[in-house]
């Protein structure tokens, strides 16, 4: 039997999965953030919260570190502070023990999961938002500039948006709508400038806060809001083009069929995921929108697999999806 590891980094936790060459989920281990940008220290933790999701993982699949034939180690923030690279690609030899590992961003274990590591671009539209993809071995990122000039289609980036109509109903730049008294009501506003003390003051701008009020302008949307109904249909736009700039930068050709996974609570808005999949089915190229197969975790295990020149077969791959069904991982 060979095992492979794959580790799945975020900002508020980090998922430890051990996969067998035959299609096993032999452990599987969670803990908390690896974002290693979140403090002077923080390279220092993200490593001993690493060290100790492999101890813990391992023990549960019954395996040594030694018994890893490779892992992947997908980290949030990888690949955005080049001054930082070497210490980060360093870490996870002290949790192992050995240099059979990989690293990269958390983006790839996204894409791994949804397409099983098989060529084809997958979007992530969540609190932010980015693009990868893969494809006859070139591979390509899109988007994930961040919230402050960035992210675009994500829910940060609506509810900015929705803020913004919010702001112009008050002050009768743009005819009220039922976007008004939907974001006054969330926020708990007895009068509609008191907002701005509450996001800013109360909230401190927190970025999770605020990109959950996506959902308001989503239920704005639902109520008749025609600014929320557009706001969602230029983050379908924005989320659509970053497919479509990916596909050209990984030289699909016009005729060629492109699969298409995507994830993340933007798209749980039905508006949002008719109007992307409408979009895509428009374009000029062949798109094959799909549902994600595997989550990130078991995407980075596959991965390493690939990583290593024996990807699982398709059996095993099989195997492997009935046990997340099975289990709902």
């Amino acid at each position: 039997m060979t095992a492979f590891l794959g580790v799945d980094g975020g900002g508020t936790k980090t998922a430890f999965c051990v996969v067998t060459d035959d299609g096993r989920i032999a452990g599987e281990v969670r803990a908390t953030s690896t974002y290693y940008l979140g403090g002077a220290d923080g390279v220092r933790v993200m490593g001993e919260v690493l060290a100790a999701g492999v101890r813990e993982v391992c023990a549960i699949a019954g395996l040594g570190t030694d018994d890893i034939a490779h892992a992947f180690f997908a980290l949030p923030g990888y690949g955005e502070s080049s001054s930082r690279t070497a210490d980060l690609d360093a870490a996870p030899r002290a949790a192992l023990g050995h240099d059979r590992y990989s690293c990269g961003n958390d983006m790839v274990a996204g894409w791994a999961g949804s397409l099983g590591a098989q060529d084809g671009i997958n979007v992530v539209a969540g609190t932010g938002s980015i693009c990868y993809g893969e494809h006859d071995g070139r591979h390509v990122r899109v988007g994930g500039w961040s919230e402050l000039f960035g992210d675009e289609g994500s829910g940060y980036w609506i509810a900015v948006r929705g803020l913004q109509a919010f702001s112009r109903m008050s002050d009768r730049r743009l005819a009220p709508g039922p976007l008004l008294d939907v974001v006054r009501e969330h926020v708990g506003a007895g009068d509609e400038l008191d907002v701005i003390g509450i996001v800013l003051g109360d909230w401190g701008s927190d970025r999770g806060k605020v990109a959950a009020m996506s959902r308001v302008v989503a239920q704005a949307a639902d109520d008749g809001d025609a600014a929320a109904r557009q706001i969602l249909a230029d983050a379908a736009g924005e989320l659509a083009a970053l497919v479509e700039t990916a596909a050209t930068r990984l030289g699909y050709a016009d005729d060629e069929q492109v699969p298409v996974s995507c994830s993340g609570g933007v798209f749980s808005s039905p508006r949002v995921r008719e109007e992307f999949a409408t979009l895509l089915a428009r374009a000029t190229r062949r798109y094959d929108l799909r549902e994600p197969l595997y989550p990130p975790a078991v995407g980075a295990a596959l991965y390493a697999a690939h990583l290593a020149g024996t990807p699982l077969g398709r059996s095993a791959r099989e195997r492997l999806l009935e046990a997340v069904r099975a289990t709902d991982v």
